[in-house]
Protein backbone atom coordinates (compact mmCIF):
# COMPACT_ATOMS: atom_id res chain seq x y z
CA UNK A 1 0.00 0.00 0.00
CA UNK A 2 2.84 2.39 0.87
CA UNK A 3 4.59 1.80 -2.48
CA UNK A 4 1.34 2.44 -4.37
CA UNK A 5 0.87 5.76 -2.53
CA UNK A 6 4.48 6.74 -3.24
CA UNK A 7 3.95 6.09 -6.98
CA UNK A 8 0.76 8.18 -6.98
CA UNK A 9 2.51 10.91 -5.03
CA UNK A 10 5.32 11.06 -7.59
CA UNK A 11 2.76 11.37 -10.39
CA UNK A 12 0.99 14.24 -8.62
CA UNK A 13 4.28 16.06 -7.85
CA UNK A 14 5.48 15.63 -11.45
CA UNK A 15 2.24 17.03 -12.92
CA UNK A 16 2.22 19.98 -10.50
CA UNK A 17 5.88 20.71 -11.22
CA UNK A 18 5.14 20.71 -14.95
CA UNK A 19 2.15 23.03 -14.59
CA UNK A 20 3.72 25.52 -12.18
CA UNK A 21 7.40 25.32 -13.15
CA UNK A 22 9.06 28.68 -14.04
CA UNK A 23 11.26 26.86 -16.58
CA UNK A 24 9.22 26.87 -19.73
CA UNK A 25 9.65 27.91 -23.34
CA UNK A 26 11.00 31.43 -23.79
CA UNK A 27 8.58 33.90 -25.45
CA UNK A 28 8.70 33.18 -29.17
CA UNK A 29 10.29 35.77 -31.45
CA UNK A 30 9.85 34.21 -34.89
CA UNK A 31 7.29 32.62 -37.19
CA UNK A 32 7.87 29.12 -35.81
CA UNK A 33 4.81 28.75 -33.60
CA UNK A 34 4.40 25.33 -35.25
CA UNK A 35 7.47 24.15 -33.32
CA UNK A 36 5.80 25.13 -30.04
CA UNK A 37 2.62 23.34 -31.07
CA UNK A 38 4.61 20.20 -31.86
CA UNK A 39 6.35 20.31 -28.49
CA UNK A 40 3.08 20.86 -26.63
CA UNK A 41 1.38 17.93 -28.42
CA UNK A 42 4.33 15.69 -27.51
CA UNK A 43 4.11 16.82 -23.88
CA UNK A 44 0.37 16.08 -23.71
CA UNK A 45 0.69 12.62 -25.27
CA UNK A 46 3.71 11.52 -23.25
CA UNK A 47 2.21 13.13 -20.13
CA UNK A 48 -1.06 11.23 -20.43
CA UNK A 49 0.84 7.97 -21.05
CA UNK A 50 3.04 8.70 -18.03
CA UNK A 51 0.00 9.26 -15.82
CA UNK A 52 -1.87 6.20 -17.17
CA UNK A 53 1.08 3.81 -16.86
CA UNK A 54 2.00 4.91 -13.34
CA UNK A 55 -1.60 4.89 -12.10
CA UNK A 56 -1.98 1.40 -13.55
CA UNK A 57 1.26 0.38 -11.83
CA UNK A 58 0.04 1.76 -8.50
CA UNK A 59 -3.28 -0.08 -8.90
CA UNK A 60 -1.49 -3.35 -9.72
CA UNK A 61 0.81 -2.96 -6.69
CA UNK A 62 -2.21 -2.37 -4.44
CA UNK A 63 -4.61 -4.88 -6.07
CA UNK A 64 -2.19 -7.76 -6.23
CA UNK A 65 -0.22 -7.18 -3.08
CA UNK A 66 1.03 -10.30 -1.37
CA UNK A 67 -1.53 -11.77 1.07
CA UNK A 68 -0.83 -15.48 0.77
CA UNK A 69 -4.36 -16.04 -0.60
CA UNK A 70 -3.70 -15.36 -4.32
CA UNK A 71 -2.35 -17.72 -6.95
CA UNK A 72 -0.77 -16.40 -10.14
CA UNK A 73 -2.45 -17.20 -13.45
CA UNK A 74 -0.01 -17.86 -16.29
CA UNK A 75 -1.13 -16.58 -19.69
CA UNK A 76 1.72 -16.72 -22.26
CA UNK A 77 0.07 -14.41 -24.80
CA UNK A 78 -3.08 -12.46 -25.50
CA UNK A 79 -3.81 -11.38 -29.07
CA UNK A 80 -6.51 -9.03 -27.91
CA UNK A 81 -4.15 -7.25 -25.50
CA UNK A 82 -1.38 -7.13 -28.11
CA UNK A 83 -3.74 -5.57 -30.67
CA UNK A 84 -4.86 -2.94 -28.17
CA UNK A 85 -1.27 -2.08 -27.17
CA UNK A 86 -0.05 -2.00 -30.78
CA UNK A 87 -2.98 0.15 -31.90
CA UNK A 88 -2.70 2.65 -29.05
CA UNK A 89 1.08 2.88 -29.48
CA UNK A 90 0.71 3.46 -33.23
CA UNK A 91 -1.88 6.20 -32.64
CA UNK A 92 0.40 7.89 -30.10
CA UNK A 93 3.46 7.73 -32.38
CA UNK A 94 1.49 9.05 -35.37
CA UNK A 95 0.04 11.86 -33.24
CA UNK A 96 3.55 12.92 -32.18
CA UNK A 97 5.26 12.52 -35.58
CA UNK A 98 2.64 14.16 -37.78
CA UNK A 99 2.94 17.74 -36.39
CA UNK A 100 6.74 17.44 -36.53
CA UNK A 101 6.70 16.30 -40.16
CA UNK A 102 4.36 19.15 -41.09
CA UNK A 103 6.67 21.66 -39.37
CA UNK A 104 9.77 20.09 -40.95
CA UNK A 105 8.24 20.40 -44.42
CA UNK A 106 8.05 24.15 -43.79
CA UNK A 107 11.59 24.28 -42.33
CA UNK A 108 13.20 22.81 -45.48
CA UNK A 109 11.23 25.00 -47.91
CA UNK A 110 12.73 28.48 -47.77
CA UNK A 111 10.71 31.43 -49.13
CA UNK A 112 12.17 32.80 -52.36
CA UNK A 113 12.32 36.33 -50.91
CA UNK A 114 14.46 35.29 -47.93
CA UNK A 115 17.75 37.17 -47.40
CA UNK A 116 20.85 34.98 -47.40
CA UNK A 117 23.17 35.37 -44.41
CA UNK A 118 26.14 33.15 -43.63
CA UNK A 119 27.09 32.19 -40.08
CA UNK A 120 30.59 30.77 -39.65
CA UNK A 121 31.36 28.74 -36.55
CA UNK A 122 34.79 27.89 -35.22
CA UNK A 123 36.22 27.21 -31.80
CA UNK A 124 34.89 29.27 -30.11
CA UNK A 125 33.22 32.16 -31.87
CA UNK A 126 30.60 33.18 -34.42
CA UNK A 127 31.22 35.47 -37.37
CA UNK A 128 28.90 36.44 -40.22
CA UNK A 129 28.85 37.34 -43.91
CA UNK A 130 26.26 39.05 -46.14
CA UNK A 131 26.13 39.13 -49.94
CA UNK A 132 27.27 42.40 -51.47
CA UNK A 133 25.86 44.44 -54.32
CA UNK A 134 25.71 41.41 -56.65
CA UNK A 135 23.36 39.63 -54.24
CA UNK A 136 25.51 36.47 -54.16
CA UNK A 137 27.96 35.06 -51.67
CA UNK A 138 31.36 34.10 -53.00
CA UNK A 139 32.86 30.66 -52.53
CA UNK A 140 34.51 29.78 -49.23
CA UNK A 141 36.36 26.84 -47.73
CA UNK A 142 38.35 26.15 -44.57
CA UNK A 143 41.48 25.54 -46.69
CA UNK A 144 41.52 29.25 -47.61
CA UNK A 145 41.71 30.32 -43.95
CA UNK A 146 44.83 32.39 -43.20
CA UNK A 147 45.81 35.10 -40.72
CA UNK A 148 44.49 37.75 -43.14
CA UNK A 149 41.49 35.72 -44.36
CA UNK A 150 39.98 34.11 -41.23
CA UNK A 151 36.63 33.53 -42.99
CA UNK A 152 38.17 31.26 -45.61
CA UNK A 153 36.66 33.19 -48.53
CA UNK A 154 38.00 32.14 -51.94
CA UNK A 155 40.25 35.07 -52.96
CA UNK A 156 39.94 34.08 -56.65
CA UNK A 157 36.13 34.16 -56.72
CA UNK A 158 34.97 37.57 -58.04
CA UNK A 159 31.56 37.08 -56.41
CA UNK A 160 33.16 37.19 -53.00
CA UNK A 161 34.99 40.50 -53.37
CA UNK A 162 31.94 42.60 -52.48
CA UNK A 163 30.70 40.30 -49.70
CA UNK A 164 30.10 42.23 -46.48
CA UNK A 165 32.21 41.01 -43.56
CA UNK A 166 30.84 41.20 -40.02
CA UNK A 167 33.84 40.81 -37.74
CA UNK A 168 31.69 40.90 -34.62
CA UNK A 169 29.62 38.62 -32.45
CA UNK A 170 26.59 40.88 -33.01
CA UNK A 171 24.40 40.03 -36.00
CA UNK A 172 21.75 42.58 -37.04
CA UNK A 173 18.60 41.47 -38.89
CA UNK A 174 15.39 43.27 -39.91
CA UNK A 175 12.11 42.48 -38.19
CA UNK A 176 9.35 40.92 -40.30
CA UNK A 177 11.64 39.76 -43.13
CA UNK A 178 12.49 36.07 -43.75
CA UNK A 179 16.16 35.15 -43.38
CA UNK A 180 17.98 32.06 -44.65
CA UNK A 181 21.00 31.26 -42.48
CA UNK A 182 23.71 29.41 -44.39
CA UNK A 183 25.77 27.55 -41.80
CA UNK A 184 29.44 26.67 -42.27
CA UNK A 185 32.08 25.33 -39.88
CA UNK A 186 35.80 25.99 -40.16
CA UNK A 187 36.78 23.19 -37.80
CA UNK A 188 34.47 20.83 -35.89
CA UNK A 189 30.75 20.16 -35.49
CA UNK A 190 28.80 23.14 -34.12
CA UNK A 191 25.10 24.00 -33.83
CA UNK A 192 23.45 27.37 -34.52
CA UNK A 193 20.56 28.01 -32.13
CA UNK A 194 18.54 30.98 -30.94
CA UNK A 195 16.06 29.65 -28.33
CA UNK A 196 13.48 32.36 -29.07
CA UNK A 197 13.48 31.42 -32.78
CA UNK A 198 12.85 27.71 -31.99
CA UNK A 199 14.81 26.34 -34.97
CA UNK A 200 18.39 25.12 -34.80
CA UNK A 201 20.75 23.28 -37.12
CA UNK A 202 24.16 21.60 -37.03
CA UNK A 203 27.19 23.07 -38.79
CA UNK A 204 28.92 20.11 -40.44
CA UNK A 205 32.55 20.52 -41.56
CA UNK A 206 32.92 20.22 -45.32
CA UNK A 207 29.34 21.12 -46.19
CA UNK A 208 26.85 23.99 -45.90
CA UNK A 209 23.62 23.46 -43.95
CA UNK A 210 20.81 25.96 -43.49
CA UNK A 211 17.77 27.06 -41.55
CA UNK A 212 15.31 29.90 -42.04
CA UNK A 213 13.11 32.03 -39.85
CA UNK A 214 11.25 35.32 -39.86
CA UNK A 215 11.93 37.49 -36.78
CA UNK A 216 8.62 38.69 -35.38
CA UNK A 217 9.65 41.21 -32.72
CA UNK A 218 12.41 43.70 -32.04
CA UNK A 219 14.98 42.73 -29.42
CA UNK A 220 18.39 41.25 -28.66
CA UNK A 221 18.69 37.47 -28.39
CA UNK A 222 21.53 35.09 -27.60
CA UNK A 223 23.05 32.86 -30.27
CA UNK A 224 24.28 29.61 -28.74
CA UNK A 225 26.25 26.62 -29.92
CA UNK A 226 24.17 23.63 -28.84
CA UNK A 227 26.65 20.98 -29.95
CA UNK A 228 29.54 20.07 -27.63
CA UNK A 229 32.46 21.42 -29.67
CA UNK A 230 35.39 21.43 -27.25
CA UNK A 231 36.64 22.53 -23.87
CA UNK A 232 35.44 26.15 -24.26
CA UNK A 233 32.10 25.23 -25.84
CA UNK A 234 30.25 27.18 -23.14
CA UNK A 235 31.93 30.45 -24.25
CA UNK A 236 30.75 30.19 -27.88
CA UNK A 237 28.07 32.85 -27.75
CA UNK A 238 26.91 35.72 -29.91
CA UNK A 239 23.89 38.01 -30.22
CA UNK A 240 21.30 38.63 -32.90
CA UNK A 241 19.79 42.11 -32.80
CA UNK A 242 16.37 42.37 -34.45
CA UNK A 243 15.54 45.95 -35.42
CA UNK A 244 13.54 48.04 -37.85
CA UNK A 245 14.72 47.93 -41.45
CA UNK A 246 16.13 51.49 -41.52
CA UNK A 247 18.43 50.78 -38.56
CA UNK A 248 19.37 47.41 -40.04
CA UNK A 249 20.33 48.94 -43.41
CA UNK A 250 22.36 51.65 -41.71
CA UNK A 251 24.30 48.99 -39.80
CA UNK A 252 24.72 46.76 -42.87
CA UNK A 253 26.08 49.60 -45.00
CA UNK A 254 28.76 50.29 -42.38
CA UNK A 255 30.30 46.81 -42.76
CA UNK A 256 33.46 46.47 -44.90
CA UNK A 257 33.64 44.34 -48.02
CA UNK A 258 36.00 41.38 -48.29
CA UNK A 259 38.12 43.31 -50.82
CA UNK A 260 38.49 46.19 -48.36
CA UNK A 261 39.68 43.88 -45.59
CA UNK A 262 42.39 42.49 -47.88
CA UNK A 263 43.91 45.88 -48.70
CA UNK A 264 47.14 46.48 -46.80
CA UNK A 265 48.87 49.67 -47.97
CA UNK A 266 52.60 50.02 -47.29
CA UNK A 267 53.13 51.81 -43.96
CA UNK A 268 55.40 54.78 -43.33
CA UNK A 269 57.62 53.47 -40.53
CA UNK A 270 59.40 56.82 -40.12
CA UNK A 271 56.08 58.53 -39.41
CA UNK A 272 55.10 55.61 -37.18
CA UNK A 273 58.32 56.01 -35.16
CA UNK A 274 57.58 59.69 -34.61
CA UNK A 275 54.06 58.89 -33.40
CA UNK A 276 55.44 56.21 -31.09
CA UNK A 277 57.57 58.75 -29.19
CA UNK A 278 54.46 59.58 -27.12
CA UNK A 279 53.92 55.88 -26.31
CA UNK A 280 57.59 55.31 -25.42
CA UNK A 281 57.23 57.25 -22.15
CA UNK A 282 55.18 54.37 -20.71
CA UNK A 283 55.92 51.38 -22.94
CA UNK A 284 59.64 52.01 -23.39
CA UNK A 285 61.71 52.82 -26.47
CA UNK A 286 61.80 49.14 -27.48
CA UNK A 287 58.13 48.52 -26.59
CA UNK A 288 59.08 46.17 -23.77
CA UNK A 289 56.75 47.82 -21.26
CA UNK A 290 57.31 49.33 -17.82
CA UNK A 291 55.83 47.78 -14.69
CA UNK A 292 56.06 51.08 -12.78
CA UNK A 293 53.72 52.64 -15.35
CA UNK A 294 51.48 49.55 -15.57
CA UNK A 295 52.35 49.47 -19.29
CA UNK A 296 52.47 46.04 -21.00
CA UNK A 297 55.02 44.69 -23.46
CA UNK A 298 53.94 45.76 -26.98
CA UNK A 299 56.87 44.26 -28.89
CA UNK A 300 55.21 40.87 -29.37
CA UNK A 301 51.69 42.06 -30.16
CA UNK A 302 50.23 42.00 -33.66
CA UNK A 303 48.86 45.15 -35.30
CA UNK A 304 45.35 43.68 -35.65
CA UNK A 305 45.19 43.07 -31.89
CA UNK A 306 46.51 46.50 -30.92
CA UNK A 307 44.12 48.11 -33.40
CA UNK A 308 41.16 46.38 -31.77
CA UNK A 309 42.22 47.32 -28.26
CA UNK A 310 42.73 50.97 -29.19
CA UNK A 311 39.29 51.00 -30.80
CA UNK A 312 37.83 49.44 -27.64
CA UNK A 313 39.48 52.17 -25.55
CA UNK A 314 38.12 54.92 -27.83
CA UNK A 315 34.58 53.47 -27.78
CA UNK A 316 34.48 52.85 -24.02
CA UNK A 317 34.42 49.08 -24.44
CA UNK A 318 37.62 48.79 -22.41
CA UNK A 319 39.03 51.01 -19.68
CA UNK A 320 35.69 52.42 -18.58
CA UNK A 321 35.58 50.82 -15.11
CA UNK A 322 36.19 53.44 -12.36
CA UNK A 323 38.76 51.22 -10.63
CA UNK A 324 40.79 50.63 -13.82
CA UNK A 325 43.03 53.73 -13.63
CA UNK A 326 45.56 52.52 -16.18
CA UNK A 327 42.73 51.62 -18.55
CA UNK A 328 41.24 55.10 -18.20
CA UNK A 329 44.66 56.56 -18.97
CA UNK A 330 44.89 54.46 -22.14
CA UNK A 331 41.36 55.46 -23.16
CA UNK A 332 42.50 59.08 -23.22
CA UNK A 333 45.69 58.23 -25.11
CA UNK A 334 43.83 56.17 -27.72
CA UNK A 335 41.86 59.25 -28.74
CA UNK A 336 45.09 61.07 -29.61
CA UNK A 337 45.50 58.98 -32.78
CA UNK A 338 42.14 59.41 -34.53
CA UNK A 339 43.34 59.25 -38.16
CA UNK A 340 43.36 55.81 -39.80
CA UNK A 341 46.63 56.45 -41.69
CA UNK A 342 48.43 57.58 -38.54
CA UNK A 343 47.18 54.55 -36.65
CA UNK A 344 48.28 52.26 -39.50
CA UNK A 345 51.80 53.73 -39.46
CA UNK A 346 52.04 53.64 -35.67
CA UNK A 347 50.97 50.01 -35.34
CA UNK A 348 53.20 48.93 -38.23
CA UNK A 349 56.18 50.48 -36.46
CA UNK A 350 55.35 48.81 -33.15
CA UNK A 351 54.88 45.49 -34.94
CA UNK A 352 58.35 45.87 -36.52
CA UNK A 353 60.09 46.10 -33.14
CA UNK A 354 62.12 43.01 -32.14
CA UNK A 355 60.24 40.88 -29.64
CA UNK A 356 61.49 41.32 -26.10
CA UNK A 357 60.77 38.75 -23.40
CA UNK A 358 59.64 40.32 -20.14
CA UNK A 359 61.33 39.37 -16.87
CA UNK A 360 59.40 36.92 -14.70
CA UNK A 361 58.32 38.48 -11.39
CA UNK A 362 55.88 35.93 -9.94
CA UNK A 363 56.48 32.49 -8.47
CA UNK A 364 54.85 29.27 -9.58
CA UNK A 365 55.50 25.77 -10.88
CA UNK A 366 55.82 25.71 -14.72
CA UNK A 367 55.30 21.92 -14.82
CA UNK A 368 51.90 22.24 -13.15
CA UNK A 369 51.20 25.36 -15.17
CA UNK A 370 51.54 23.39 -18.41
CA UNK A 371 48.43 21.44 -17.44
CA UNK A 372 46.51 24.62 -16.59
CA UNK A 373 47.51 26.06 -19.97
CA UNK A 374 45.89 23.24 -21.98
CA UNK A 375 42.50 25.00 -22.48
CA UNK A 376 44.43 28.06 -23.77
CA UNK A 377 46.25 26.13 -26.50
CA UNK A 378 43.46 26.09 -29.10
CA UNK A 379 43.23 29.90 -29.24
CA UNK A 380 46.67 31.14 -28.17
CA UNK A 381 48.74 28.30 -29.60
CA UNK A 382 50.99 25.68 -28.02
CA UNK A 383 53.83 28.20 -27.77
CA UNK A 384 51.64 31.16 -26.85
CA UNK A 385 52.23 32.71 -30.28
CA UNK A 386 48.59 33.75 -30.72
CA UNK A 387 46.18 33.00 -33.57
CA UNK A 388 44.91 35.81 -35.79
CA UNK A 389 42.03 33.72 -37.17
CA UNK A 390 40.70 33.35 -33.62
CA UNK A 391 41.57 36.94 -32.60
CA UNK A 392 43.80 35.57 -29.83
CA UNK A 393 46.90 37.66 -28.99
CA UNK A 394 50.43 36.46 -28.39
CA UNK A 395 51.12 35.56 -24.76
CA UNK A 396 54.77 34.51 -25.03
CA UNK A 397 57.06 37.27 -23.81
CA UNK A 398 54.30 39.25 -22.11
CA UNK A 399 54.96 40.38 -18.53
CA UNK A 400 53.47 37.99 -16.00
CA UNK A 401 52.34 40.86 -13.76
CA UNK A 402 50.35 42.29 -16.66
CA UNK A 403 48.71 38.93 -17.49
CA UNK A 404 47.93 38.51 -13.79
CA UNK A 405 46.27 41.95 -13.68
CA UNK A 406 44.19 41.36 -16.80
CA UNK A 407 43.01 37.91 -15.70
CA UNK A 408 42.03 39.46 -12.37
CA UNK A 409 40.13 42.21 -14.20
CA UNK A 410 38.32 39.60 -16.31
CA UNK A 411 37.35 37.52 -13.27
CA UNK A 412 36.13 40.63 -11.38
CA UNK A 413 34.11 41.88 -14.34
CA UNK A 414 36.21 45.04 -14.78
CA UNK A 415 36.99 43.87 -18.28
CA UNK A 416 34.91 41.78 -20.69
CA UNK A 417 31.44 42.85 -19.55
CA UNK A 418 30.70 45.36 -22.29
CA UNK A 419 28.15 44.01 -24.83
CA UNK A 420 30.55 44.73 -27.73
CA UNK A 421 33.52 42.94 -26.15
CA UNK A 422 33.02 39.48 -27.64
CA UNK A 423 36.49 38.13 -26.90
CA UNK A 424 36.63 39.77 -23.49
CA UNK A 425 33.35 38.06 -22.65
CA UNK A 426 34.89 34.73 -23.62
CA UNK A 427 37.97 35.41 -21.51
CA UNK A 428 35.79 36.33 -18.55
CA UNK A 429 34.18 32.90 -18.77
CA UNK A 430 37.49 31.13 -19.37
CA UNK A 431 39.00 32.48 -16.14
CA UNK A 432 36.74 30.02 -14.31
CA UNK A 433 38.91 27.16 -15.66
CA UNK A 434 41.93 28.38 -13.69
CA UNK A 435 40.32 27.54 -10.34
CA UNK A 436 42.45 29.18 -7.70
CA UNK A 437 45.37 31.58 -7.08
CA UNK A 438 48.02 28.85 -6.98
CA UNK A 439 46.97 27.47 -10.38
CA UNK A 440 47.08 31.03 -11.72
CA UNK A 441 50.66 31.43 -10.44
CA UNK A 442 51.59 28.11 -12.07
CA UNK A 443 49.95 29.14 -15.35
CA UNK A 444 51.86 32.42 -15.52
CA UNK A 445 55.10 30.67 -14.59
CA UNK A 446 54.61 28.30 -17.53
CA UNK A 447 53.79 31.12 -19.99
CA UNK A 448 57.01 32.84 -18.88
CA UNK A 449 58.97 29.82 -20.16
CA UNK A 450 57.53 30.01 -23.69
CA UNK A 451 60.17 31.05 -26.25
CA UNK A 452 60.16 34.46 -27.95
CA UNK A 453 62.42 35.28 -30.91
CA UNK A 454 62.57 37.85 -33.70
CA UNK A 455 60.05 40.53 -34.58
CA UNK A 456 56.36 39.79 -34.87
CA UNK A 457 56.56 40.29 -38.64
CA UNK A 458 59.31 37.66 -38.88
CA UNK A 459 57.21 35.24 -36.82
CA UNK A 460 54.16 35.91 -39.03
CA UNK A 461 56.24 35.26 -42.15
CA UNK A 462 57.43 31.93 -40.74
CA UNK A 463 53.86 30.99 -39.77
CA UNK A 464 52.64 31.85 -43.27
CA UNK A 465 55.35 29.67 -44.84
CA UNK A 466 54.38 26.83 -42.48
CA UNK A 467 50.71 27.22 -43.44
CA UNK A 468 51.68 27.03 -47.11
CA UNK A 469 53.58 23.78 -46.65
CA UNK A 470 50.56 22.23 -44.92
CA UNK A 471 48.09 23.04 -47.71
CA UNK A 472 46.81 19.90 -49.51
Amino acid sequence: MVIALIILGLVIITVLFHLYSPWWLTPIASNWGAIDTTIEISFWITGLVFIAVNCFLAWVVWRYKHTGKHQAHYEPESKKLELWLTGLTAIGVIAMLTPGLIAWAKVVNVPSEATNVEAIGQQWQWTFRFPGADGELGGADARFVTATNPYGIDPEDPKGQDDLIVNSHQLHLPVGKPVKMLLRSNDVLHNFAVPQFRVKMDLVPGTVTYQWFEPSRVGTFDILCEELCGVAHFTMRAQVIIEEEDAYLQWLNSQPTFAQTQRNPAPDLVAGKQLYSTCAACHGINGGGLAAMQAPNLSGLAAWYMDRQLRYYREGVRGAHPADSSGQQMAAMAKSVPKADDLHNLLAYVESLPSVAATSTLGGDPARGAQVYQPCVVCHGANGQGTAALQAPQLAGQADWYLYTQLKYFSMGWRGKHPKDQYGSQMRLMTSTIQGPQRLQDLLAYIATLPVSGSHQEQLARATIAEGTQQP
